[in-house]
């Protein structure tokens, strides 16, 4: 099987910090999560771009539902919004789709679907101060393709969209495929349209290479990789919470991206 003949987008890569005063620090653009920053008294002012993640697979993941409300979720994107300052973009409080969540939920894929697009309508209706993105959720190829025409029928056209995120994506272990998903994804519009612009949440390297079609992607993996090398300084034992293995990491991966042949966007 080869690769649909698409010509590679510049992807924006956004670098996944749990560490919030980072922010202060890193002037490319970022990516943090809402469990990381909902209980702070105090918030840090960005210095970069960046893009919040609502914390949707640990929160199915840890009460087998959302336990924030919408309500509450919009309260505090628009404090980030104020306070932090930067924020282009936040994820809705989808539903992961992972094949080991709906044991946790009780519900079907087609239920986790449905969710998802109903939390984009709610939100939306919500005035959060930045935009909420649409995700595409699933596991198989019908499934992505049945949210999207969920999205249709609630009257948000993918294709009008500044970006469109896909979720369920970071622990596939076949990048191939899921980078061939990703292509097919762009396309919703059809042979010869404008490409869907896609981010891809948490997006393995493999993947990101192989992928001819996302307008952005992020990732953690540095702080993963990190727990398997020692500290380079006296405070840490491991790379795992370390800024300047992030960057050191950060950069090899803009490298790998550039060797092969995957434009990257100017932050």
């Amino acid at each position: 099987m080869t690769a649909p003949a698409i010509t590679p987008t510049p992807v924006r890569f956004h670098l996944g910090v749990h560490q919030p005063a980072w922010m202060e620090h890193l002037d490319f653009p970022l990516f943090v999560s809402n469990r990381r920053l909902m209980n702070r008294k105090s918030l840090p002012r960005a210095a970069g771009p960046w893009a919040l993640d609502s914390g949707a697979f640990s929160e199915v993941d840890l009460y087998g539902r959302w336990k924030t409300t919408a309500q509450q979720y919009a309260t505090a994107v628009n404090r980030y919004h104020d306070e932090i300052g930067n924020l282009e973009w936040c994820s809705p409080m989808d539903w992961v789709c992972e094949p080991w969540m709906l044991p946790k939920t009780g519900l079907t894929i087609e239920e986790h679907l449905r969710r998802t697009v109903d939390s984009v309508v709610e939100l939306r209706s919500l005035g959060i101060k930045t935009r909420v993105i649409p995700v595409l959720q699933g596991w198989l190829r019908p499934h992505y393709l049945r949210c999207a025409e969920m999205y249709a029928d609630a009257g948000i056209d993918l294709l009008a969209e500044p970006l469109v995120g896909v979720g369920s994506m970071c622990r596939r272990q076949n990048h191939w495929r899921a980078s061939l998903l990703l292509d097919e994804l762009a396309r919703l519009g059809g042979r010869g349209a404008p490409l869907v612009p896609l981010h891809a949440f948490g997006f393995k390297i493999q993947g990101l290479t192989l992928s001819r079609s996302l307008a952005s992607a992020d990732s953690m993996a540095w702080s993963s990789a990190g727990r398997r090398e020692r500290g380079c300084g006296p405070t840490h034992k491991t790379e795992s919470n370390c800024m300047s293995y992030a960057l050191w990491w950060r950069n090899h991966l803009m490298e790998r991206l550039e060797d092969a042949g995957v434009p990257s966007c100017p932050a």
